[in-house]
């Protein structure tokens, strides 16, 4: 094997695969990145029978081959190489790297004990990339890091026609969000739990104006369980593939109240700096609480009789005046999923950064949960909504 390319596309194509490498691999294999060189260019992949990646890049091949190379140590080597074209041949059980003056010769993995990547389901349709990027960013930070119920360490996208729709929960809040996407056919109806880090993996890589193909096994006709087997995202040339979460997701649609008792509507910038700013006198249990009234919100965050932080901000009520707590690093991620989703369709629409836009939060009683979305005017978002469980305030010292 013997090719030439360029040291940034090599790094950040290493880069990428080099993600969805397991961190503690079953057998040293695993660890592997596959190195696959023909007419077409440069392909590297990686698999562990959950998560794999692939990547298509332009280089100048003179010899064709395949070699499987240590995953992280080459993409620590290409993160470090100086600026010029890298060489790479291949003799025997030896790769070396040679760029500008720097020469590396790593050890290459049996080839003959890695696994063969998996056979790609079947289509179900495409979504724009932007717009897949923005919902996936919006919701992966709901989902739970609690391995000990799987189910919730996912996002589920349901495909229902022309919209998917993805939700994360750690059970303290909820992240939902849809978009459009072209189906291959009409009346496609299924539900897949994909693993939240996919959906993050896909949030970094994608971008406006990419069509991202999208593939799974679909449930027969009739049946309502989820999609099992592999899921696949692929687009610009990169390609994502993991193993479906098996079980079903809660039915996150009855969580939202059918009505709520208050609704404010905040200017996002102010509002989203003033809660940053008092948090941060907050300790790990200590809440954030918002007092409103008919014109003005009042924020305030105290930890233990250490510190003290209030500032106020203007805001229309409609409804009783009424206090309510938050866990801050949760309304936060909240405020910033309604603003990505906003600035990202100011974006596509050709608007000004969506400068008209303003943060709504619904509510009934500080007891019950909250609802976070975006507004232009009088018209919520119905795009994205984030719904929050309010804290128990602690008594005031």
């Amino acid at each position: 094997m013997k090719f030439r390319v360029e040291r940034d596309v090599l790094g950040e194509a290493v880069s990428w695969v080099a993600r969805s490498l397991p961190t503690r691999p079953v057998v040293p294999v695993l660890s592997g990145l596959l190195v696959q060189a023909d007419a077409g260019g440069l392909t590297l992949s990686c698999f562990d029978y959950e998560v794999s990646a692939r990547i298509e890049v332009a280089a100048e091949v003179g010899e064709p081959g395949v070699a499987l190379v240590p995953g992280r140590l080459l993409a620590e080597i290409a993160r470090s190489l100086p600026p010029a074209q890298v060489e790479v041949t291949s003799a025997a059980d030896t790769i070396m790297l040679t760029c500008g003056s720097a020469e590396f010769a790593l050890v290459s993995l049996a080839l003959d004990e890695y696994p063969r990547l998996p056979e790609l389901p079947r289509v179900v349709g495409t979504a724009d990339g932007g717009a897949l990027a923005v919902a996936a960013a919006q919701v992966v930070p709901s989902a739970s890091r609690d391995d000990t119920l799987p189910m919730l360490t996912g996002v589920c996208l349901d495909f229902d026609g022309d919209a998917i729709t993805l939700a994360a929960t750690d059970r303290y809040r909820m992240a939902v969000a849809k978009i459009g996407w072209d189906p291959v056919e009409d009346g496609i109806s299924a539900t897949a739990l994909v693993p939240a880090r996919t959906l993050a993996d896909i949030a970094k890589s994608t971008g406006p104006g990419t069509p991202v193909t999208i593939a799974f096994s679909q449930p027969a006709a009739g049946d309502t369980r989820p999609a099992d087997g592999m899921i696949s995202f692929a687009g610009g040339g990169r390609r994502l593939t993991a193993r479906l979460i098996g079980g079903e997701f809660i039915k996150y649609e009855s969580r939202f109240p059918a009505e709520y008792g208050c609704k404010a509507a905040l200017p996002a910038g102010l509002f989203t700096e003033a809660v940053r700013r008092v948090s941060l006198v907050a300790d790990r249990v200590s809440p954030v609480q918002l007092a409103f009234r008919p014109d003005t919100v009042v924020i305030e965050a105290r930890s233990d009789g250490r510190a003290r932080a209030v500032e106020s901000v203007p805001c229309l009520l409609t409804g009783p005046e009424q206090t309510i707590s938050f866990n801050p690093h949760y309304l936060l991620d909240g405020l910033a999923a309604a603003a990505l989703g906003a600035h990202g369709r100011a974006e596509a629409e050709g608007q000004n950064g969506g400068d008209a836009w303003r943060v709504r939060l619904d509510f009934t009683s500080p007891a019950k949960p909250a609802l976070i979305t975006w507004a232009e005017g009088d018209q919520a978002d119905s795009a994205f909504r984030y719904l929050v469980v309010p804290l128990r305030a602690p008594a005031p010292a």
